[in-house]
């Protein structure tokens, strides 16, 4: 299986599009329907959050049932390769796109950080 990222840049700052159905659909190379099959939900019963099983393909927590679901690339990959026994899957992982929200919070950051580092010196 060869992936176009490392663990080094899956653990960085960087912020990753979680994978929905349609592009899970495509990287496997599975049905709709398959992909449904695989995750672990349980709809009957309206459980949400189901726990960790390594047999099926584990979503990204949610907060209500009409949230979608979502999958981290690492689990879609780790999916394929040890239930699914598939030898060549390729998951393309690409930073989120920059908008004005996470443009402004880096910012904030930055300042808080900068604020903290001053006061730092300051109380010495």
């Amino acid at each position: 299986m060869s992936l176009t990222f490392s663990a080094s840049e899956l653990t960085s700052d960087h912020n990753y599009e979680l994978m929905d159905v349609e592009k899970i659909q495509k990287a496997l190379g599975r049905s709709r329907a398959s992909v449904y099959r695989y995750a672990n939900t349980d709809p009957n019963q309206g459980l949400l959050n189901l726990p960790y099983d390594p047999q099926r393909l584990n979503p990204e927590l949610r907060q209500s049932d009409r949230e979608p679901l979502l999958f981290h690339p690492t689990e879609v990959s780790r999916f394929a390769r040890d239930v699914l026994k598939m030898k060549q899957v390729t998951i393309q992982v690409q930073e989120t796109t920059q908008n004005e929200t996470n443009r402004l919070l880096r910012e904030i950051l930055q300042e808080l950080k900068t604020l903290n580092q001053s006061m730092g010196k300051d109380s010495n």
